[in-house]
């Protein structure tokens, strides 16, 4: 009876990794044939080194540059702003917080994870870009500032969450060494625990820049739907995922090569964000390093 429930367990968590894995699968699938199909229509060389994204207007464009340029300026911001924050935030709840106070404040930060983006979406709108308006003149209404920032906002737990955990995972030994070599905490901190640690930390950092390439409802509302290859952080962009979103909402008509574009913008989406999770894979592999 013990055996037999064991095998149904067993069978049971088969199925459930066979779920994801051919989801997985079906997804890339679905992406592949009608990026393909987009392909046929659009060379691939225009596609990466047109500078104009234009195909809903009359004048076709098909250049994705633009929408990198908005997707990337934007999760920069993000990482700008939320890793010095959220490195911070680690050191602290892992070298000099007393153990109630970080059981307390650590699953309350997590928190910010939980928000529905479409609340950072109108916090970014509505709260964030006028007080920047206040003291920067030129900033639009939707900008790519503003969105950036929030986005910061949301991936701070990320980055402190994973970061504290791999400068927890740190050896006391190392630490109680550097104390015996007359280091203050700050200097083991800064100088044993933090490279010791560094591994983890850029894995959160990669695992934090994913979240923020993929990220779709803040810039949806914050950051304009004007794509145009700047690195102007004032001005209106778009982003691929806030592209996808409004072809999406059904006023262009299915199989045309305008709705193929999303699968163009989703295929390239999937490729960047599917690198950026090897890579973040490929260090935690290489660089970690083991204690006894």
């Amino acid at each position: 009876m013990k055996k037999s429930r064991e095998k149904l367990i067993e069978k049971f968590l088969l199925f459930s990794a066979l779920v994801t894995i051919l989801t997985t699968i079906g997804i890339i699938l679905v992406l592949s044939i009608e990026a393909v199909k987009f392909f046929r229509e659009v060379p691939i060389f225009t596609f990466f080194t047109d500078t104009e994204w234009t195909p809903l207007f009359t004048n076709k464009r098909y250049g994705i540059l633009p929408l990198l340029s908005g997707t990337f300026l934007t999760a920069f911001i993000a990482i700008a702003f939320a890793l010095p924050l959220g490195l911070v935030i680690a050191i602290y709840l892992s070298e000099y917080a007393p153990k109630k106070f970080r059981e307390y404040v650590k699953p309350s930060l997590e928190l910010l994870a939980a928000v529905p983006t479409v609340v950072y979406g109108f916090f970014a709108l509505t709260v964030v870009t006028p007080f920047l308006q206040s003291f920067i003149p030129g900033l639009s209404g939707f900008n790519s500032l503003s969105a950036g920032i929030v986005m910061g906002i949301m991936i701070i737990p990320i980055i402190s969450s994973l970061s504290e955990d791999a400068l927890r995972a740190v050896p006391k030994s190392l630490r109680e060494a550097a104390y015996g070599m007359g280091s203050t905490r700050l200097q083991t901190a800064l100088k044993v625990a933090v490279p010791a640690a560094s591994s983890g930390i850029l894995v959160s950092i990669i695992l934090a820049i994913s979240r923020a390439v993929g990220e779709t409802m803040i810039v949806a509302i914050a950051a304009g739907q004007q794509p145009r290859l700047t690195m102007n952080p004032l001005v209106p962009i778009e982003t691929l995922t806030a592209y996808i979103v409004q072809v999406s909402l059904g006023d262009v008509p299915h199989n045309s090569i305008e709705y193929r574009t999303i699968f163009a913008a989703g295929i390239t989406l999937f490729a960047f964000t599917f690198i950026l999770n090897n890579i973040s894979q490929w260090i935690r592999n290489k660089y970690r390093e083991k204690y006894e």
